[in-house]
């Protein structure tokens, strides 16, 4: 099994720092790659910059509210350019906003995952994800 590219498009760094530590404390079968903003997140999708050698994630888990460009206008932008619109996007957002759910799925994202605030239910939930995408269905190589 190939090792997932995982892109997190996130913030707040308690946040970075419990996925990463979820992903370290289970050994995930996956490389986990952190922007914090809207713009960083579509120039590393788009390799532009610093970027031009990052590797095209096999998923991406995005937060709604970013700085910058916000999480709804980048899975707009993704889910509208032809070379990325194949990537799934699982919106990992604190917020439980009925719009917010159905603008994302709306707009395409591939499933909207309210962030659980406790530690322990956080870890459950990104290793769920991280199950689902890694163990259970087929991503698109590239």
């Amino acid at each position: 099994m190939h090792p997932i590219e995982v892109l997190l498009v996130e913030d707040d760094p308690g946040d970075v720092l419990m996925t990463k530590e979820a992903f370290e404390e289970h050994k995930l079968g996956n490389r986990l790659h952190v922007v914090s903003d809207g713009v960083e997140a579509l120039r590393f999708l788009r390799r532009e910059g610093e970027y031009a050698d990052a590797p095209r994630p096999h998923l991406v888990l995005l937060d709604l509210n970013l700085p910058r460009k916000d999480g709804r206008e980048v899975l707009e932008e993704v889910k509208n350019d032809e070379e990325l619109a194949h990537i799934p996007v699982v919106v990992l957002t604190t917020s439980e906003a009925e719009e917010d759910v159905l603008r994302s799925y709306r707009l395409h994202a591939n499933a909207y995952v309210p962030k659980p605030v406790d530690f322990e239910q956080f870890i459950k939930v990104v290793r769920q994800i991280d199950d689902f995408f890694v163990t259970v269905v087929r991503l698109p190589q590239g």
